[in-house]
């Protein structure tokens, strides 16, 4: 799943990959902004990526879908 989380007065977002569901990002998002905490996320690297919640503009979670590689059948 691909994250794209927008910071305020950071000209480029910070885009991820993640094996997390959709439901578990957005759910930790909300929880964060709710509670004014830290927005803390793993990729799929098994990197952390710790944002504070009042910095966040905005946050694109991608489909759950992996993308197929190469050609398809004709």
């Amino acid at each position: 799943m691909d994250i794209e989380l927008g910071i305020e007065n950071v000209a480029r977002p910070v885009n991820f990959s993640t094996e997390q569901s959709a439901d578990e990002v957005s759910s930790a998002i909300a929880q964060a902004v709710a509670e004014g905490t830290t927005i803390d996320l793993t990729d799929d690297k098994g990197r952390r990526i710790i944002v504070p919640a009042k910095a966040l503009g905005y946050a694109i979670i991608g489909s759950d879908t992996k993308h197929a590689v190469g050609f398809g059948a004709l």
